[in-house]
């Protein structure tokens, strides 16, 4: 936490605002939107998953639709297609940021219509970061007119040729929850150039309460908007987001000074023109074994490493859908691994970590 947050808390006790409305809200949305871009439209909700579930809903995703889905991210990419009554298909990613595959996704688009089936919407993911390739999406997105949520859960910080992540997509998203580059605790965002949008997601998330003296509502809504306490949180994180994301730039730096000589271990590396928050530090190792051996040394050590996302296809809940698949997600899952990336990991902390991983490899 940085130093303002507690005031900004304070402030919301004070004045007795501790519903899911008032100024810090308010404030919020506002921080965020001249952070990504001033004709950016934010409603700040309870978390990334309601973000997406909402996002889905404007753009008219209902039973029985079928919605494109990366298959390599974590399942709060997904469910919410589910919520809907819809199905997700699934797409393998490509090896430049282990994001979605445009040449895959262009393959699923053109099979389901052929089967009479067009997709309503799209769901891209910047993994761990990593900005997806956002002209070759957006150039597929509008040549079959199917529009993109644009995942950014995970990316806050990250750009592309200097614009924002969050403002690529029909609607964007960002979560802050508690593993987050910043975090309001639990919260998310929904993010998009149409004011409309903005404007439903806040109606929607509110029970969807017509505009009437007594409670009256014509559509289903849902309790997803932030509260005024949690949103104050978020106002303090913005303050230091920089901060937050050179430090992990840092801690990214110092595992690549430290591991790039050895031939076992692979780094993602920035594309020309992108630039990642490094939410997290990924390596990849030469197999599943070398991976499971360094986990379990670190594991020894104290050290908690985790696998890559198991991608959405290889998951129980899962095993049924349509997918469309070169392998990609599924190799890197079974060699990669995410190393300790926390904003305030001391050079002790590093160093034990390397230490760890050198005698391993």
């Amino acid at each position: 936490m940085g130093s303002t947050e507690e005031r900004y808390v304070q402030e919301a006790f004070d004045s007795n605002w501790i519903a899911p409305l008032g100024p810090n809200v308010n404030e919020f949305e506002n921080t965020i939107a001249r952070y990504v871009g001033e004709k950016t439209h934010v409603a700040a909700l309870s978390s990334g998953t309601a973000a997406i579930h909402l996002a889905l809903e404007l753009l008219g995703v209902s039973k029985g639709d079928e919605v494109l889905c990366q298959s390599f991210t974590f399942s709060a990419s997904a469910n919410p297609i589910l919520y809907l009554g819809a199905t997700p298909v699934f797409i393998d990613s490509e090896k430049d940021t282990w994001n979605l595959s445009p040449e895959l996704l262009e393959e699923a688009i053109v099979d389901r219509l052929s089967k009479g089936k067009k997709p309503k919407a799209i769901v891209a993911v910047h993994l761990y970061g990593m900005p997806y390739k956002t002209n070759e999406i957006a150039r597929i997105s509008k040549a079959y007119d199917i529009p993109v949520v644009e995942d950014s859960a995970e990316a806050l910080g990250s750009s592309y040729e200097s614009a924002k992540c969050g403002t690529f997509g029909d609607i964007g998203i960002f979560s802050f929850n508690g593993n987050k580059i910043i975090t309001t605790s639990g919260g998310g965002a929904l993010l998009s150039s149409n004011a409309k949008y903005k404007e439903k997601a806040v109606f929607l998330a509110t029970q969807a309460r017509d505009d009437a003296p007594h409670y009256q509502h014509s559509n289903v809504g849902y309790n997803y908007r932030l509260s005024n306490v949690l949103a104050g949180i978020g106002r303090g994180q913005m303050e230091v987001l920089d901060d937050r994301v050179s430090a992990r730039r840092a801690n990214f730096d110092f595992y690549y000074k430290e591991l790039s000589e050895f031939d076992k271990i692979q780094f993602l590396l920035e594309p020309r023109g992108y630039f990642c928050n490094r939410w997290l530090t990924c390596i990849l190792t030469p197999s599943f074994q070398a991976r499971e051996k360094i986990r379990l040394a670190l594991l020894e050590e104290n050290i908690e490493s985790r696998p890559l996302w198991k991608p959405m296809h290889l998951q129980p809940v899962f095993t049924e859908n349509l997918n469309f698949l070169d392998g990609t997600s599924e190799d890197l899952f079974n060699r990669g691994l995410c190393l300790p990336s926390g904003s305030n990991l001391s050079s002790n902390d590093l160093e034990r970590v390397v230490s760890v991983i050198k005698n391993e490899i």
